[in-house]
């Protein structure tokens, strides 16, 4: 499978990734993809950049080696009621391209109930800043996937299939394989990213590529297999970038 854009990515901002922006939009023009998102980890993880990396990135160009960047972060769901690493004021400073909600085991440790766990995804599907919920597919943070999931298509969020999840969270596949039928069920749109740390695994979905093809799940709601359907969910999650994406000609 050959995706349009890869929507989660990361540079060595943060410290356990290990390529540059440019060696990242270098790899994303040799693959000819339209866009890529960088997404680092905001300063809840230990290894984050500090909060000024994520607003110095509205100086950067909209396109590096003729590639859409969306300047974006990955934020990391705090607690049980689904507090973000980022305060209001922040949002407004920043006004990011793209943004993920994810969990991680150094900022919220394992141990939630399952009821809690649902708790905070639901608080986060209302949280108008997220744009995609990020591998929430990890048994150790088991929820209410039905009840997620319709929350995620009342308020809009892409669901991630994530394919770096296979080699650094293995054992969630059937995890991800309820999510493709869920949100085919309530025609939820996904992203099947890379969660690249290093340039070489740009683009690289071919460990998740085939439980799509076993559920069925349909291209049209997948948001990065085109330019086309990239641009048309950022324009409707109101994206800055999009309108600069647009004057420079639709795809």
């Amino acid at each position: 499978m050959k995706i349009a854009a890869d929507l989660h990515t990361h540079t060595l901002a943060s410290t356990h990734a290990y390529s540059t922006l440019q060696e990242m939009t270098a790899r994303a023009a040799q693959l000819g993809l339209y866009a890529i998102a960088v997404t680092d980890h905001m300063p809840a993880m230990p290894d984050s950049p500090h909060i000024w990396h994520f607003m110095g990135m509205r100086r950067l160009p909209d396109q590096i080696d003729g590639v859409w960047v969306l300047k974006g972060m990955e934020a990391n769901v705090c607690d049980a009621a689904g507090t973000l690493d980022i305060q209001e004021r922040e949002w407004q400073e920043i006004c990011p391209d793209w943004v993920i909600a994810s969990i991680h085991p150094p900022v919220l440790a394992p141990g939630l109930t399952k009821a809690e766990v649902t708790r905070l995804w639901l608080a986060v599907a209302e949280n108008p800043y997220v744009n995609m919920i990020g591998h929430c597919e990890s048994p150790r943070y088991a929820f209410d996937m039905e009840t997620a999931v319709r929350a995620f298509a009342a308020h809009g969020k892409v669901v991630e299939i994530n394919a770096g999840s296979v080699s650094v969270r293995p054992g969630g596949e059937d995890n991800m394989r309820r999510l493709l039928e869920l949100c085919a069920k309530h025609s939820v749109q996904i992203a099947v990213n890379s969660d690249a740390h290093f340039s070489a695994a740009l683009g690289q979905v071919d460990a998740v590529w085939p439980l799509l093809e076993q559920t069925g799940f349909p291209t049209q709601l997948v948001v990065n297999a085109s330019a086309e359907q990239l641009l048309a969910v950022l324009r409707r999650h109101g994206s800055p970038i999009a309108q600069r994406m647009c004057t420079e000609g639709c795809p």
